[in-house]
């Protein structure tokens, strides 16, 4: 599979390839596999990721996501395309319950309690609280916006959390579901992004293939492929690397 990906994006020209998280439901496989694609593609095509909350189980601590200096691991880094003045910014991001505000009389440890008992996310290790991870979030965010606006840089940003509320579903009869919204992101990650007029975001997190969209002049596009299980298939296609090519994003910068 590894292979077959680097024969695409060496056949499209691509110089620059995003991951925006969910590789595996460990850290260091996920990082593995960007240093061995890496290598596979040699210095004509760069591979740079960020993690998702699956990526985060197993294999790192808090600290190693805020502060580790991973090969091709961008959260709260940036790196300038040479000879343009486009800059790519990553972050993780997180979630803060506000996208389940339809839910009424749903406090904060409802929304922890359900996470503990139904989510992935109950694995990972954090020393802060959701809704201040989120601030820590949008503060490293806002920072890295405020610098390349300065430096006068036009923005592709990546994350993996969602940053709109467009983007999600909502039902009557499904309170499961809206709970899970609670912790598909943060609405305010949006916000800001168009604040500073960012001009491409790429996400993660949902697996509901939505076409890309542009508000308020910032188009986002979502990455995800998707389970493709026996239990749960949200494939569109009849395999992996077919769902692949379809859901990979290529976007001319020039």
């Amino acid at each position: 599979m590894m292979r077959a990906q680097a024969a695409y994006l060496e056949q499209n020209g691509v110089q620059w390839y995003l991951i925006a998280g969910d590789l595996f439901n460990d850290f260091q496989k996920s990082q593995q596999f960007v240093v061995d694609l890496q290598a596979l593609l040699g210095a004509h095509t760069q591979v740079r990721w960020i993690a998702g909350n699956h990526d985060m189980v197993h294999g790192v601590s808090f600290d190693e996501l805020e502060n580790g200096r991973f090969a091709g691991y961008l959260h709260n880094r940036y790196v300038d395309i040479p000879n343009t003045n486009w800059r790519i910014i990553g972050n993780n991001g997180w979630y803060d319950y506000q996208f389940a505000a339809n839910i009424p009389d749903t406090t904060t440890e409802d929304f922890l309690h359900w996470k503990r008992a139904f989510w992935i996310d109950r694995a990972i290790e954090q020393p802060i609280s959701d809704l201040e991870r989120t601030d820590l979030v949008l503060n490293q965010v806002k920072a890295q916006l405020s610098l390349a606006q300065a430096e006068q840089k036009q923005v592709v940003f990546m994350t993996h959390f969602v940053p709109r509320v467009d983007y999600l579903r909502f039902s009557d009869d499904n309170r499961f579901w809206n709970m899970a919204n609670a912790l598909m992101g943060t609405p305010r990650m949006g916000a800001l992004l168009e604040q500073f007029d960012v001009a491409h975001v790429l996400f993660g997190h949902l697996h509901i293939h939505p076409q890309p969209r542009t508000f308020n002049g910032t188009t986002y596009y979502d990455q995800a492929v998707g389970y493709g299980l026996k239990r749960i298939n949200e494939w569109q296609t009849t395999s992996f690397m077919a769902e692949w090519y379809q859901e990979t994003q290529m976007l001319d910068l020039n």
